[in-house]
Order: structure tokens, then sequence, then C-alpha cells
């Protein structure tokens, strides 16, 4: 059995995790760049824990600035068996309010400007996307949401988009009537991504506005979205926490196969494939190269 290893990238006003024990920093480097941040290695009850501040400390970073595949390869590197994105988004639905939490399990990828696979020329990859959420981990996810008191929905759609801008009307509009459920810049291409690494992956996305479509909020600003972020930090740490103390010691297989996405994935054959992207390769894909 694998041990498990409890990744958590924190999103907008989550750049550092309270109540992280024996904290350790470390700049893991990657072929594919530079990560976000150094990596903050500690440890929650019995489990480690990495945590890794998407934008960066200080908010550096812009969603399309953001290096997503060095950030997931340093994940792998650090030995990552389960990964939890947290991420603030817009909302569609009335009842998803400002301070809500929704644990999606579907995306819609509306980016354009990002790189999106470790694959490429010289090694053509395919992994299933179908169910890019692993059950198991969300479930513990909303099962510590539960204990903690703190209010959730489970299940539903986000939708990415470039940015930086927030959305026009007409976008909100569409998004909404085509029955979305959230909406927020960074989800992809690091759902992706953390599937080619084998990576369970789940993602807690923090309502912060209700975006531009609703009639008595029909402007996002940033200071409204800071505000409702800082606040939603502490309950991210209660339940991080939670998930973490109640986690278990071996990584649960996923039911979905993330863990095994590689199994024949690899298109291009042994004699055809690039000797130096096969380097860059080793973390992310060794188990099948």
């Amino acid at each position: 059995m694998t041990k498990a290893v409890l990744g958590i990238i924190g999103g907008s006003g989550v750049y550092d995790l309270p109540g992280l024990e024996d904290v350790r920093e470390e700049r893991i480097s990657s072929p594919f760049g530079e990560p976000s941040d150094a990596l903050r290695i500690g440890r929650v009850g019995n489990t480690e824990v990495v945590f890794l501040a998407r934008h960066g400390r200080g908010h550096r970073y812009s969603p399309s600035d953001i290096n997503y595949r060095a950030n997931i390869d340093a994940m792998k590197r650090a030995g990552v068996t389960d990964l939890i994105s947290v991420s603030a988004c817009g909302s569609f639905k009335q009842e998803y309010y400002p301070g809500f939490f929704v644990l999606v399990d579907q995306f819609v990828d509306r980016t354009h400007k990002r790189e999106t696979s470790f694959f490429g020329k010289g090694c053509v990859a395919h992994v299933p996307m179908a169910h890019p959420v692993g059950p198991r981990l969300q479930e513990r996810i909303a099962e510590a949401a539960k204990t903690e008191g703190i209010p959730f929905s489970r299940g539903g759609t986000h939708v990415t988009i470039e940015g930086p801008q927030f959305s026009t009307y007409a976008e909100s509009m569409t998004y909404k009537n085509l029955g979305y459920d959230v909406i927020g810049m960074t989800a992809m291409p690091e759902a992706k991504l953390a599937r080619e690494a084998e990576i369970t992956y789940a993602i807690i996305a923090m309502v912060t506005d209700f975006d531009c479509w609703h009639p008595e909020h029909d402007d996002v600003d940033v200071a409204s979205v800071v505000a409702v972020a800082q606040k939603n930090a502490t309950k991210v740490a209660r339940l991080v926490a939670r998930v973490a103390r109640d986690f278990p010691a071996e990584h649960e297989p996923c039911p979905k196969g993330s863990d095994r996405a590689l199994d024949g994935a690899i298109m291009t054959a042994p004699s055809a494939r690039d000797p130096e992207l096969l380097k860059k390769l080793d973390a992310v894909a060794g188990r099948v190269l």
C-alpha cells in the first residue's frame, strides 16, 4: 500500500495553513518551471500535509500566469497522493451565497492561454476525465464539513474562465442558463494535470460573490471578494484540519481510477518517444514509463 500524503493548494485569501505542525519549507525544482511558491510541509495529527499557495504569498500571480504544471509536478515530487484544491468562486444560484462552500464534481474549461498537459509532441497521452473528482476524497471533505458545522453543498459544475477580468453580464447569464453552479479562474487546467499525475483531486469552491447576474449584486469588485475570501479562510483552516486529522494512513484507491489514469493512456510507441520529454516526465509518469 502507498502512504497517504495530503496536498492542499490554497487560492485567493488562503496563503497559509494554520494548524500545520513541524513545518519546513522546501523549494522543489520542476522541469516544467518554477512553482508558485515554496511548499510548506508538515503534519496535522498523524497526516503528512503539503501546502502550496496557488497565487504565491502576497498574491503575485494572476490566474493566467500561474505555472499549473510546475505546481502539480512539485506536489507529485513531494509524494502527494490526494490533493484538495481551495478556490474562490462566484455563484449562479441564490442558495449558494457568499461564505457557502460547494464541493463540485464536474468542470467546464473555458480557459485558452494555459499549458493543459504534461504530455505532447514526442509523448502523446490521453487520460480519462469523465469523473475528474475523487468521490472518496470528496466524501471525507463532506463529512468534515458536517462535523465542523460548515454550510456546503455536494455536487455541481464549475466553469473555469481565463480571466483575469470578471464576466460580462451576457457571459454570466449564459453560464447561469446553461445550468452551471459556480464560476472561477483556476480549477482548470489544475484538475486535468492532477489526473495526468495520477493524484486524486477534489475541490472546495468557496463562494465569494454572485458573479454579475444577480439583480441586487450586479457587479463584482475585488474588495468585496477579498473580504469574503478572508472570512472563508478561517473556515477552510478548520475544514482542512478536520479532514487531515481523520485521514487514513494509507492512500485509498480512487473508485474513478485517478491513481491509475495513465494505464493505457500513452499513445506514442516506445521507439518514437522523445528522450528529453521523458526525462521531464520522471515524476508524473514514472510508474508507466
